[in-house]
């Protein structure tokens, strides 16, 4: 195995564009890109530009006639009516769609493979973590599930488990849909309540089909969790259900969009918290998957002040150089943010948090407390399907 990491990167992902006021701007992209490049991280791991995925690929989680459909609308947007998901507010058709967002799927896909074959010790495609799409239709932004094609791949390769882990603010209810009857696959999403966030699901009840009971898991925090609550709970539920699974390869999907300035929904999570869970996502990787790590972006709508710094941090630990929280940002950067968005960017990579895990066995269960409440109900329903006490 390759000692060094892989980062998936071709700027032609920036293409993947809804159009002017959509809040899945591109620009988050290159902007984390030049991040990376301001902190020199480029040169500490393989930047790789991936083939975009053929149709033979997107086949492994995608119906057929959507794949179809994706491409008519890519070829002449106007034709898209909101059948498949494509033309809804959520999901405008643009030229080229088709192109972008096989693209992204083939880093997601490129990425397993390295993983998976050696060639690197870890992988990360920012730009993928489109979770929501779903086999036959675009959703949530999302029109290629490259997380799902990643983990399907993984499996055609010969994995016999393979463990997500999904900590977006949204549940990712795409890559469940895609493996919910396939018990060689582990999927466990942390996320904002249903009830007050798209796309309301990822109940804990929702724990996989027949044959695969206990495969999805679903941690539905309240709305409000700040970085106390949302360590808590990872560390509640992730560490033991891997240990468990013992997974060959893990897939970790590390949207942005938990931080408290996120415009799109409701939890209080500081950057730091989230580079908290990116380590602990590395250090279960080599505990539990042989050091077989596929690390991918996701959601993300405060796109100057989080997204970039988030990302960075995932790519530094990837790298074996994490960026340690009180470095200042580079100047070259803040002036290429003020040239692209005409704001002002951050000034170091934290925002001053000071970040400690209360764990569950440690600190015990308070049957009062809304956030443990959630825990619980995620370990009774899944906890004993694996062999554990909830």
């Amino acid at each position: 195995m390759s000692g060094r990491a892989q980062l998936m990167w071709d700027e032609a992902v920036t293409g993947y564009d809804f159009g002017p006021g959509h809040p899945m701007d591109p620009v988050r992209l290159s902007l984390t890109m030049r991040l990376i490049e301001a902190f020199g991280l480029e040169r500490a791991v393989d930047v790789v530009a991936a083939k975009p995925a053929g149709d033979s690929t997107l086949r492994l989680v995608h119906r057929p006639d959507y794949i179809d459909a994706v491409r008519q609308v890519s070829a002449d947007p106007k034709s898209a009516d909101g059948s498949y998901g494509l033309g809804t507010e959520d999901d405008p058709a643009f030229a080229g769609m088709h192109e972008a967002s096989a693209l992204i799927a083939g880093q997601s896909v490129g990425a397993a493979e390295a993983v998976w074959r050696g060639e690197a010790a870890h992988a990360v495609n920012f730009a993928g973590g489109l979770h929501h799409a779903m086999p036959g239709s675009a959703s949530g932004f999302c029109v290629y599930n490259d997380a799902a094609l990643a983990i399907a791949r993984l499996l055609e390769l010969g994995a016999e488990r393979v463990a997500y882990v999904d900590v977006d603010v949204h549940h990712g209810d795409g890559v469940q849909a895609a493996f919910w009857d396939d018990p060689r696959v582990l999927t466990i999403s942390v996320h904002e309540h249903p009830r007050t966030l798209f796309p309301q699901t990822g109940w804990p009840e929702e724990t996989g089909g027949p044959g695969a009971e206990g495969g999805a898991v679903n941690v539905a925090l309240p709305a409000g969790t700040g970085d106390e609550g949302w360590l808590r709970a990872f560390d509640a539920v992730v560490p033991e259900l891997l240990a468990a699974f013992r997974p060959q390869a893990l897939v970790t999907q590390h949207g942005a969009d938990t931080h408290f300035e996120d415009p799109l929904a409701h939890l209080a999570v500081s950057l730091d918290a989230q580079r908290a869970v990116a380590e602990a996502c590395h250090e279960l990787a080599h505990e539990h998957a042989d050091g077989r790590w596929v690390a991918l972006g996701g959601g993300g709508y405060a796109i100057v002040d989080v997204v970039p710094r988030a990302w960075t941090h995932l790519v530094g630990i990837a790298a074996g150089r994490p960026v340690p929280p009180e470095t200042v940002i580079p100047e070259e950067w803040t002036h290429q943010v003020y040239a692209r968005t005409r704001q002002h960017g951050p000034g170091r990579m934290t925002d001053g948090r000071q970040v400690r895990v209360h764990g569950w066995e440690e600190w015990g269960y308070d049957p009062a407390d809304r956030l443990d409440q959630a825990i619980r109900a995620t370990r009774a329903a899944v906890f004993p399907a694996h062999g554990l006490l909830p």
